[in-house]
C-alpha cells in the first residue's frame, strides 16, 4: 500500500520483525487464498446509511453496481506459464491478465464484496459468485454484459433488484398495454447456462427504451430491462437518468489503477502472489472510502472529499501510529486523526461539472484509436422515453 520501500523494510518498521526478502516471498507464495478472501470478507461491508448519505439510495433501495477490471501481470515465468490473454485483433495481449470482480457501493465508491480470479476465468463467473453478497433491498447496476435472462434472475434468487443495459438482438413477448410512463412490461425466457435450449422458466420484466441527446452529437437508443415492475414506484425516466450512476464503478477502477497502483502492471512474481496483492489494493480503497465518509460529516458527498488527497494524507498517519504505538496515546492519536479529517473537509472538491466525453474505439489490428482528439462538451442532455413497436 505504500509507494517506497521493500516488504521486509515495512514488515521491520510495523512489527520489528527482520526477515529477508526471499524468506518473505516464499512465505507469502505459500499462503492460501482463503486468508486473503477471508480478510476481503470481514473488511468489506456496506456503509451508507440513508440519513448520512441519501445520493447512495434511490428511494428505498440501496444502490449499488457491479463490474470487473483486468490487471497485467509481469512478464515472470511463472506468470508466463498462465498464458497471455486474447486481443481483440486475434493476437494475444502483452501480459496475462488477472480478472477481479467489485460489487460497490456507487455514492461512496466503497466495495462491498470482490472476487479475484485466476487467469483464464471470466468475469462473467466471478461477478455471478458475488451476488450472494447483495444487502437487503439492493438494487443493482449493470452494463450489457449483465443484460440477459439468467443473471437477472440469479439477482432476484438472491434478494436484490437490478436495472441493466440490454443488447438489441434480445427478443421478447411483450405482455399488456404499455404503461403512462412509456414502458412496458415484457416475458422473457430464463435459459440453463449448460444446456441454451433448454427453458429453466419464464419471467416478468418491464422494458424501458430511451432516446438521449446532445446538442452536436448524434441521438443514441438505449434499452433496459428492471425487475421494479411498478411504474409508480419507479417511474422509467428517474430509472434511465439513475443508471448513469453505474460510471461510477468506471471511476473506482481508475482510482484503484491509477491513483493507488500507478498503472495496471502488477508486481507479483506468480499469479497467487499477483491475487493477494489485488486483494491488499481493494481492502486499502475500502479504508480511504472509510475515512473518506468520515470525512465528508454529512456536509458534502464523499465522492467531494479528493481520493488521491485522502491517500496522501493516511499513508503517513498509519505509518507513524504504528511507529509511535507506545509514545502517542489514543487521544493522541485520535485528535491528530480528526485534525486530519478536517484538514480533507476544508480541501473538499467542488460539485462535479455536467459534461461528456466520447471514447475512443480500437480499431481490429490498429494500434491507435479512432478519436484521437477527445471532444468534450458541458450542454445538457435531452432523455426522453422512445416508445417502438415489437412485430
Amino acid at each position: 500500500m505504500n509507494t517506497t520501500g521493500t516488504f521486509a523494510q515495512h514488515l521491520l518498521a510495523l512489527t520489528g520483525l527482520s526477515r529477508s526478502e526471499s524468506t518473505l516471498s516464499e512465505r507469502r507464495q505459500a499462503l492460501p487464498w482463503e486468508v486473503f478472501s477471508r480478510l476481503m470478507g470481514a473488511g468489506l461491508k456496506v456503509r451508507a446509511t440513508r440519513k448520512k448519505h441519501p445520493q447512495c439510495f434511490y428511494r428505498q433501495w440501496r444502490l449499488l453496481a457491479l463490474d470487473g477490471a483486468q490487471f497485467s501481470l509481469s512478464n515472470t515465468p511463472k506468470n508466463l506459464r498462465a498464458g497471455k490473454a486474447r486481443s481483440t485483433g486475434g493476437g494475444f495481449t502483452g501480459f496475462a491478465k488477472l480478472l477481479v470482480a467489485v460489487l460497490l457501493e456507487v455514492g461512496l465508491h466503497n466495495p462491498v464484496a470482490a472476487a479475484v480470479g485466476r487467469p483464464g476465468q471470466s468475469e462473467w463467473s466471478l461477478s455471478l459468485s458475488l451476488l450472494s453478497h447483495l444487502p437487503k433491498n439492493a438494487l443493482l447496476l449493470g452494463d450489457r454484459l449483465y443484460g440477459c435472462a439468467y443473471f437477472i434472475w440469479s439477482v432476484l434468487q438472491n434478494g436484490g433488484q437490478c436495472l441493466v443495459r440490454v443488447k438489441e438482438q434480445f427478443g421478447v413477448k411483450p405482455i399488456g398495454r404499455r404503461f403512462k410512463d412509456g414502458s412496458q412490461l415484457v416475458e422473457v425466457p430464463v435459459r440453463d447456462r449448460k444446456v441454451p435450449k433448454k427453458i429453466i422458466q419464464t419471467m416478468r420484466l418491464r422494458e424501458i427504451r430511451v432516446r438521449i441527446q446532445r446538442p452536436g452529437f448524434k441521438a443514441r437508443v438505449l434499452r433496459f430491462w428492471t425487475t421494479l415492475l411498478d411504474p409508480k414506484a419507479a417511474p422509467a425516466l428517474e430509472l434511465a437518468r439513475l443508471y448513469t450512476q453505474r460510471w461510477e464503478e468506471e471511476l473506482y477502477f481508475r482510482q484503484l489503477k491509477i491513483d493507488l497502483r500507478r498503472g495496471d502492471l502488477l508486481q507479483s512474481q506468480t499469479p497467487e502472489t499477483a491475487m493477494q496483492e489485488v486483494a491488499a489494493m481493494i481492502i486499502c480503497t475500502a479504508l480511504v472510502a472509510h475515512y473518506r465518509t468520515q470525512a465528508a460529516q454529512g456536509e458534502v458527498s464523499p465522492l467531494q472529499i479528493s481520493f488521491g488527497l485522502t491517500l496522501e494524507m493516511l499513508r503517513p498517519f498509519w505509518l507513524m501510529a504504528a511507529l509511535g504505538q507506545d509514545i502517542l496515546s489514543p487521544a493522541t492519536q485520535n485528535v491528530l486523526l480528526q485534525r486530519t479529517l478536517q484538514y480533507l473537509l476544508n480541501n473538499a472538491l467542488k460539485p462535479r461539472r455536467i459534461r461528456t466525453c466520447l471514447r475512443g474505439v480500437r480499431q481490429r489490428r490498429k494500434g491507435w484509436p479512432k478519436i484521437t482528439k477527445p471532444i468534450s462538451c458541458t450542454q445538457p442532455v435531452t432523455c426522453e422515453i422512445f416508445n417502438t413497436s415489437y412485430p
